[in-house]
């Protein structure tokens, strides 16, 4: 079996016991079974970090079914690979080449030596991110719903935030917390940096460490970490100003709350529409402006080795390179001093391309499926593009979709978690290189 089919079919069966495990009558609140395609619905959702829901989570079901969603996005956030690994080292077995080769393609980095340690940060940064989110989630909802609830809230959200899940217990998600500069910062905090990579968190790490020991030695940072972090903080501002004024008049949304409250709902939502999930104001109720945006900012989404979905920062980056490029007449791409291969140009075009075939297709499929005057095509789309980004906001329509608009999404949250590319070397085998070689000829194009 391939490398690309043990992740993917890892996925799937992770996917399938969740599914199990949520319709037993101990995961519901009323101790009934759950519907089937409820609970793979969720379960998907959860594995794939992705936050959509049919049903009430904090109200529908019971606190095992909460704790079952809150170790699937934990498991769907750490990846298949890392947590079967961790797995392994917990129980002192030894892990052969073909472990480490799935490890580097579950990270999407060309990175074989210290496999052992690179999990054991993944897993130690986790848990330091996710502690402090809880401790400091504790000191409103405690005060809110008493300590073991309180603490409860605490240990979800903090989960659910750092792996971009998006799931929350409150029927309002996080609304009522909007003015909130703890929950804000910390949900917002949290989501950041778990969509950013672990190869980020990690490597600013060793540059601090490199920092205070004040060595002679000038740290060089990646050309991965340049491209993330620029591009996510300026994703991040120019999401929150488009958001901001777009929104600003709306009655339903911003134009009601303070100065103070308003940029921190559009900066919020900034943040969330990058594979999070969480809102704080009424997605259903955004002008089509806004969702547009939150649209555009869904598609892209996180960073590579992170817990978010989208074509991701690095993909954003060298197509919008590749566009400067041919504008100032270059016949190469550069970022940061650095000419990025021609492979990984064409690996960028291929995902943009084949997440917007999955896109339009799975768009034609819930527009067949459900009436026309049942919802607008924008909140059709919506629901779409948040299942592939694997970010979970939605218009309000998820659970009056029809059975089979739900398993659609189930196949399109699936196909946004493992990667387009990824899925497709399944299928299709992993690639052999080729000493084949063809004549150059042009074309016109444009």
């Amino acid at each position: 079996m391939t490398l690309s089919r043990t992740i993917c079919l890892g996925f799937i069966a992770v996917i399938f016991t969740g599914a199990l495990l949520l319709m037993m009558p101990f995961s519901t609140s009323t101790g009934e079974w759950n519907d089937p395609i409820v609970a793979l619905f969720t379960s998907t959702s959860a594995v794939c970090v992705t936050g959509l829901a049919v049903v009430d989570t904090g109200k529908d079901f019971s606190f095992w079914g909460q704790l079952f969603i809150a170790l699937l996005a934990q498991i769907g956030g750490l990846g298949y690979m890392t947590t079967t690994t961790f797995l392994i080292l917990l129980i002192g077995r030894k892990f052969d080449l073909r472990h480490k080769l799935a490890i580097q393609d579950s990270f999407d980095r060309p990175l074989l030596q210290g496999s052992r340690n690179i999990i054991r940060s993944v897993i130690a940064t986790t848990l330091l991110f996710e502690l402090t989110g809880i401790f400091l989630l504790m000191t409103v909802f405690v005060k809110d719903f008493g300590f073991y609830q309180g603490l409860w809230m605490s240990v979800f959200h903090s989960v659910s935030a750092w792996n971009n899940a998006g799931f929350g217990l409150l029927s309002d998600n996080l609304v009522q917390y909007r003015s909130s500069v703890i929950v804000n910062l910390t949900i917002t905090g949290l989501i950041i940096f778990g969509g950013i990579g672990y190869q980020v968190i990690i490597e600013f790490y060793v540059w601090l460490v490199t920092f205070f020991k004040r060595k002679k030695a000038k740290y060089i940072f990646s050309l991965n970490f340049k491209v993330a972090t620029s591009t996510t903080i300026l994703l991040l501002i120019v999401g929150t100003i488009l958001i901001f004024f777009t929104e600003l008049k709306n009655p339903e949304t911003l134009q009601p709350l303070s100065n103070f409250d308003k940029i921190m709902a559009a900066w919020f939502q900034s943040v969330t529409s990058r594979t999070a999930g969480f809102n704080t104001i009424d997605i259903g109720k955004m002008t089509y402006a806004g969702l547009f945006i939150t649209i555009a900012l869904m598609f892209i989404g996180a960073s590579p080795s992170g817990t978010g979905g989208g074509i991701k920062t690095t993909t954003f980056r060298i197509i919008g390179n590749c566009t400067s490029s041919i504008l100032q007449g270059k016949d190469e791409v550069t970022i940061y001093g650095r000419t990025v291969p021609n492979l990984l140009i064409l690996k960028a075009i291929s995902v943009v391309f084949g997440s917007a075939v999955v896109i339009v297709l799975a768009t034609i499929s819930l527009s067949l499926s459900e009436p026309e005057d049942k919802f607008e095509f924008v909140q059709l789309f919506f629901e779409v593009v948040s299942a592939f980004g694997t970010v979970g906001l939605s218009t309000g329509i998820t659970a009056a979709l029809s059975a089979g608009a739900k398993l659609t999404l189930v196949g399109v949250m699936y196909v946004g978690r493992v990667g387009i590319l990824l899925l497709m070397s399944a299928i299709l085998g992993d690639p052999r290189p080729t000493m084949l070689r063809y004549p150059e000829e042009n074309l016109l194009v444009g």
